[in-house]
């Protein structure tokens, strides 16, 4: 039975960590590719006025055409849109212990970022996002009601 109120479903935009390693099954000649996406957060604490930055890593598995579509077109820092559904697998490993991993079954991937010139290889750059400038934020409540320099306060609409 199928539970109507329920979704699985992932949207994630990042940098591919690595580039995709293309393998395919050996009965079926399916392909399948694993690659890693970094997703970063920043944050802002108003009491330090200080930033920090959390980057977290996703696995990522594509299967069939998609898979060639990826190991063919990106490239380690490449930015992309991954969407999919979260996947968890169990196995048992050499020693005999119990292993399981999450990862993101990705069924469309959108290349974002600008398209590199022919011959170019897009180096991996890490672009942090935009950040305001740490003198925009204001230090308390009465501050961030004050106008600022150079703002009439005399506006006639």
């Amino acid at each position: 039975m199928r539970d109507i109120n329920s979704l699985n479903r992932v949207l994630l935009v990042g940098r591919v960590g690595r580039k995709p390693e293309l393998r395919y099954l050996p009965q079926t000649e399916r392909a399948v590719a694993n690659f890693t996406l970094a997703t970063n957060e920043r944050t802002f604490n108003p009491t330090t006025r200080e930033t920090s930055d959390k980057t977290e890593w996703h696995r990522i598995v594509v299967w069939g055409k998609p898979a060639e579509f990826c190991d063919k077109y990106l490239t380690q820092g490449r930015q992309i849109l991954v969407e999919g559904r979260l996947r968890t697998r169990s196995w048992t490993d050499k020693e005999g212990s119990k292993r399981s991993t999450t990862e993101i079954e990705a069924q469309n991937i959108v290349l974002l970022g600008r398209r590199p010139e022919a011959g170019e290889e897009e180096p991996f750059q890490p672009q942090p996002p935009s950040q305001a400038a740490v003198s925009d934020f204001p230090a308390d409540e009465e501050e961030a009601d004050m106008p600022r320099g150079g703002e009439d306060e005399d506006i006639p609409f």
